[in-house]
């Protein structure tokens, strides 16, 4: 009889070696993640360049505020991922079903309940973002759109951490990349054909993700066998055992999540008072370094589940040599990316815009998206770790420093006190990415993470 997928990737996770297993998990998340990125910057560049610099900046708000209203998806959503691996590798099995319905049902109510709190006050976002008059009515199009469309986006981002949580990353993958040429048609017919601006770049975007939802969801259920699980209609009410192990850990990482994206918008909120041109280059820039980080984030994902597993398994040792191969991985992936950068700046930013004044301030964000590579190769190493020993009470607390206390701290310091202006908000927030580094080396230091209850224990 043909081993469950889960079990077979159980074996690779808790047993022989370990770069090779992580590196195979992690290839289709660098796909899936560069289809991701591939996705997010098609409406940028084409819509910058139909445009021009009003599109850009009120993408570029816009933008902010979708990643601001989904940031419960990714914590609950990682934090999921945590603890079916944990049960993976403890073999707990039988309880997936109860888990995942819960989890599914909370995900739901969230979505609904966000998408209503925000379309209520998406006046006031865009007001306390200091959006640009100029970009008003195209970053409040967009945002409104997705607003709308923010249940696929959660719907996707939970069926997707379930195929990981599972052993499953090349399922996303596919989906993804189905979006992804979906989204690439729509936004041609909508933008350039239709002439529909800010708005049909969102539309486009929400038609996607819908659809790669709908695929991943039948997915999931037919397959579920094959996976590892079993799920009833009765598995989706809220369990109340289920609903705390999730919300303990996934209130600290959504936290986590929503307190970095905030503390983004906030020196993004400053930097908007420069203008449309700094803010379209802001737009442009951060775009330059999501797609930047796209392999230490895949290496992250697959880290945590590799972690994760080992630390339900009781295989402590293996935790340490994960964290080695992870170093290796995102290490070559950013020396990459930094020399494309450093070599060809005006190839790399020229694609979102031909304006000579956007790109004049784009010259200036290069020496940021460089020091952003080496900080993230450190902190997606350690952020992997974190994520998979399953510390509420520690990423909370990660948050909160990395959040709040450091991003907008050396932002209003390099950018206020010491008077460098928006190259300073740019500059603060990028030597605050250092920070989870330094606080996840301390607690894999202190040894302290092999003595706690595993997430597991704490259903029982």
């Amino acid at each position: 009889m043909e081993k469950p997928a889960s079990r077979k990737f159980i074996n690779n996770f808790t047993q022989g070696p370990i770069l090779p297993a992580l590196t195979v998990f992690a290839l289709p998340l660098v796909a899936s993640n560069l289809l991701q990125a591939i996705y997010n910057m098609v409406d940028m560049v084409i819509v910058g360049r139909v445009v021009g610099q009003a599109g850009l900046s009120g993408l570029s708000v816009g933008g902010d505020v979708l990643n601001l209203v989904t940031f419960l998806a990714v914590g609950f959503c990682n934090a999921a991922q945590t603890i079916i691996s944990q049960y993976l590798g403890a073999g707990r099995k039988e309880q997936l079903g109860r888990f995942i319905g819960t989890m599914s049902t909370f995900m739901l109510l969230c979505a609904v309940a966000v998408s209503a709190l925000c379309l209520a006050l998406r006046g006031q976002i865009l007001s306390v973002m200091n959006t640009p008059e100029e970009a008003w009515g195209q970053a409040m199009a967009y945002a409104s759109t997705c607003m709308c469309g923010l249940i696929f986006i959660y719907g996707y981002n939970a069926v997707s951490a379930i195929l990981r949580g599972l052993g499953d990353s090349r399922r996303p993958f596919v989906f993804i990349g189905m979006a992804a040429v979906l989204n690439l048609l729509l936004d041609l017919l909508f933008v350039p054909v239709m002439g529909l601006e800010a708005f049909g770049a969102a539309l486009a975007t929400v038609i996607a993700q819908a659809f790669s939802f709908f695929a991943a969801l039948i997915y999931l259920y037919r397959r579920r066998g094959r996976l590892g699980f079993s799920i009833e209609k009765k598995d989706f009410r809220i369990h109340r055992r289920e609903l705390s192990v999730l919300v303990k850990l996934g209130v600290p990482m959504a936290i986590r999540s929503g307190a970095v994206l905030i503390s983004k918008m906030f020196v993004n909120a400053f930097v908007n008072s420069y203008g449309v041109t700094v803010s379209a280059v802001s737009g442009a820039g951060y775009k330059v370094d999501l797609f930047g980080s796209l392999v230490g984030t895949s290496v992250t994902t697959a880290a945590s589940s590799v972690v994760g597993q080992n630390i339900g398994a009781g295989k402590y040792d293996r935790v340490r040599r994960t964290l080695g191969s992870a170093a290796i991985l995102n290490g070559v992936a950013y020396a990459v990316m930094f020399a494309v950068v450093a070599l060809f700046p005006m190839a790399v930013f020229g694609l979102f815009t031909e304006d000579a004044d956007v790109l004049l301030i784009c010259m200036e964000y290069v020496p940021i998206t460089l020091l952003g590579f080496v900080t993230g190769a450190l902190r997606d190493t350690m952020n992997g770790f974190t994520s998979g020993c399953g510390n509420y009470q520690f990423n909370f607390w990660v948050a909160m420093i990395d959040g709040i206390f450091a991003r907008v701290g050396f932002s209003l310091l390099f950018g206020r006190v010491l008077g460098m202006d928006y190259f300073g908000f740019w500059l603060g927030n990028a030597v605050a990415s250092v920070t989870p580094f330094v606080l996840g080396a301390i607690y894999y230091l202190s040894g302290r993470w092999k003595r706690r209850p595993r997430l597991l224990e704490e259903t029982e």
